[in-house]
């Protein structure tokens, strides 16, 4: 994965990833990103993105060349195409684990949403997911020392973590609704 493509915010890694699942029978515009994006939409329900945060991601995925907009149309819509290059950028996008145990709340499990969607290994995601997280979580889990067993933050972290990694295990083990 190009550097490029990891510091990609998340909103336009979603974006992007929304945008090259349209094709020509069924083709995308930023009305309905906002509509998948919004709280009660099939990404939104995980992590939503306001309509003027959705409609600028867009605008940046334009301005880098991944995505292109039809000349035809309202602002709201006009179909948007993924161009070659935004059609890698998604795929390495995609199949790029999170860095931080933070983000598997939101970045994972997108990640894993949209993957879903298009039919992917879930699996083998997770288990890239796990291995890349797995010395963050092993400090979590095993890092409270005895005199931190009142501290209310250090007691959240281990807890957390080790939630996270039953999940991960989980996920990895083919417990997930398209392994």
């Amino acid at each position: 994965m190009s550097t490029d493509t990891a510091a990609m915010p998340l909103a336009d890694g979603v974006c992007l990833c929304l945008i090259d699942e349209a094709d020509d029978d069924h083709p995308i515009h930023g009305w309905h990103l906002v509509r998948l994006l919004a709280p009660g939409g099939d990404i939104g329900r995980i992590w939503s993105l306001s309509r003027a945060l959705t409609y600028r991601s867009v605008d940046r995925l334009i301005d880098r060349g991944l995505v292109t907009r039809d000349d035809h149309g309202d602002d709201r819509r006009r179909h948007l195409h993924p161009t070659a290059a935004g059609r890698r950028h998604a795929r390495a996008w995609l199949d790029a684990p999170v860095q931080h145990v933070r983000d598997l709340r939101t970045g994972f499990l997108v990640a894993v949403e949209l993957r879903r969607r298009r039919g992917l290994d879930i699996g083998g995601y997770a288990a890239r997911q796990l291995e890349v997280l797995s010395p963050a979580l092993d400090v979590l889990i095993h890092g409270i020392a005895a005199e931190d067993d009142v501290d209310p933050v250090a007691r959240w972290r281990h807890h957390s973590a080790g939630a996270a990694r039953a999940f991960l295990i989980d996920m990895s083990q083919g417990h997930s609704p398209t392994s």
